[in-house]
């Protein structure tokens, strides 16, 4: 089967390292497609389940598949998040085709995108709406507050904050927690001159535009690999959203590792 060539793919929320990780079908997917540039958009790999001890040799295929991508020409793009938090202090190094960021701009067709995680706006959202004005201050600061808070909150033995956790544990709340997140995206990426603003981090595949008096801008969220199963691609000077239970490729085998899986 002919791979469908893409422009940009983003994926994020994989959790590799997690039993909830669906990584056969992350796999058929990845084999299906060709793209220039492939975007890991935080928590691909889940640090905080190391202590597990569990990671099966289909997860270990999903880094062999994407090293074996790099290798053949796609530029990836690591951009850490939350759960891999830890690989932030690599942030801006370079391996071949592989790069670390813990956030990115794209020129796309005359258009700029700022791809993120979103796990930055998590303390201000908890904390109080006024720290959300601080978003204008930059991606840095953002990042250094949220350490610098979540350091307090380790000391003080309390559990580390996630909206996220927060939207999937509190259906009455969720829709409030997703609205506020995607305001804090949208205003901060408006006050950049930003055409597109593309999260992760709260598992809820979003293709979204707002028009306010400060301008227009898409809010993308590319879902996760958990629940979702979602990824975005950009082609023919558009994003759309794939969706595996809807988009399901009919069975085939790409190379060798697929066909040493079994998809449901």
């Amino acid at each position: 089967m002919k791979k469908r060539r893409i422009d940009v793919v983003v994926i994020s929320d994989v959790h590799l390292g997690s039993p909830k990780c669906h990584a056969e079908e992350l796999m058929a997917y990845l084999s299906s497609i060709e793209p220039k540039k492939l975007i890991l958009n935080g928590d691909f790999i889940d640090i905080w389940k190391f202590d597990n001890h569990f990671f099966p040799a289909a997860h270990l295929k999903i880094l062999k598949k994407i090293i074996g991508m790099a290798s053949k020409g796609t530029e990836v793009i690591y951009i850490t998040g939350n759960h891999d938090e830890k690989l932030r202090k690599f942030n801006d190094t370079r391996i071949g085709t592989l790069f670390i960021r813990d956030n990115l701009v794209l020129k796309l067709d005359g258009k700029k995108a700022w791809i993120f995680h979103g796990d930055v706006f998590d303390i201000s959202i908890q904390q109080s709406k006024w720290l959300l004005k601080l978003s204008n201050k930059g991606f840095g600061f953002l990042l250094r507050l949220n350490r610098v808070l979540n350091w307090f909150n380790t000391k003080l033995g309390k559990e580390r904050y996630s909206v996220a956790r927060k939207i999937k544990s509190n259906t009455k709340n969720a829709k409030k927690y997703s609205s506020v997140f995607k305001k804090a995206a949208i205003d901060t990426a408006l006050s950049k001159g930003y055409d597109y603003v593309i999260c992760g981090h709260i598992h809820q595949p979003k293709k979204e535009t707002f028009e306010t008096k400060n301008g227009k801008c898409t809010y993308l969220n590319s879902g996760d690999w958990v629940d979702s199963l979602s990824a975005l691609e950009y082609s023919f000077k558009r994003w759309k959203i794939y969706n595996y239970s809807y988009d399901k490729l009919s069975p085939f085998f790409a190379d060798e590792d697929l066909k040493l899986m079994e998809l449901s």
